[in-house]
């Protein structure tokens, strides 16, 4: 609705107010060429009752505050993602050893594996409570699931775990081609494929929700 053009919206709430029905804007506004998804989200800016004007519905807007919320979301997210994939990397590391290097590998991930599982302890905890907080105030306020940023950032952490997905698959089939699939190697493709296959499904989830709501 944001998007719509200033054209589009000054017509459609101009043939409300001079009563046209909703079916009589969008054929005519069809037959002039725009899509059915432009004509619905103009139409649905405005609510079906029984008024002698067109009567707006409430909007999603944008403050600086819900801005701040939903990036500590989405960042806290993909840094405990980040960090349980680098710890369930380093203990597959650790209890499978290389054996040409084993003792060196062991000295090695003793750091990371603190500094993963330091982040996870601090990252975890404010992802669950700053997405408590969210949660809470869209079930107060459901016009807020529309808000742009909340949108935008969906998006982009559907696009970031598919590429992980795509990339996690594309490694599995050419080491698979090249007789390489050692036990390590499937362990890590498995921990991928569970991180981000868990992130895409529940924000496709969450996506389709806000449709079945809308």
């Amino acid at each position: 609705m944001a998007s719509a053009s200033p054209e589009l919206e000054s017509f459609v709430r101009d043939a409300l107010m001079r009563r046209h029905s909703r079916q009589q804007v969008s054929t005519a506004l069809l037959a002039a060429g725009w899509s059915e998804q432009q004509i619905s989200g103009v139409l649905d800016g405005w609510a079906e009752v029984d008024f002698a004007l067109p009567v707006p519905r409430p909007r999603a807007s944008l403050s600086a505050r819900e801005a701040f919320a939903y990036l500590v979301l989405f960042s806290t997210l993909y840094f405990f993602a980040w960090n349980l994939g680098s710890l369930l990397f380093q203990l597959i590391e650790y209890l499978l050893p290389d054996p040409a290097d084993a003792d060196w590998q062991r000295l090695r991930l003793d750091g990371g594996i603190r500094w993963a599982i330091s982040a996870l302890v601090i990252a975890f905890p404010v992802f669950a409570f700053v997405a408590r907080r969210v949660s809470l105030d869209v079930a107060r306020h459901p016009i807020k699931r529309l808000s742009p940023v909340r949108r935008w950032l969906t998006y982009l952490t559907l696009f970031v775990a598919a590429i992980v997905l795509i990339g996690d698959l594309t490694a599995l089939v050419y080491n698979l081609l090249g007789g390489d699939l050692s036990l390590r190697f499937v362990l890590k493709v498995a921990v991928v494929a569970a991180i981000a296959g868990t992130v895409f499904g529940y924000y496709l989830w969450d996506l389709r929700q806000e449709e079945v709501d809308a």
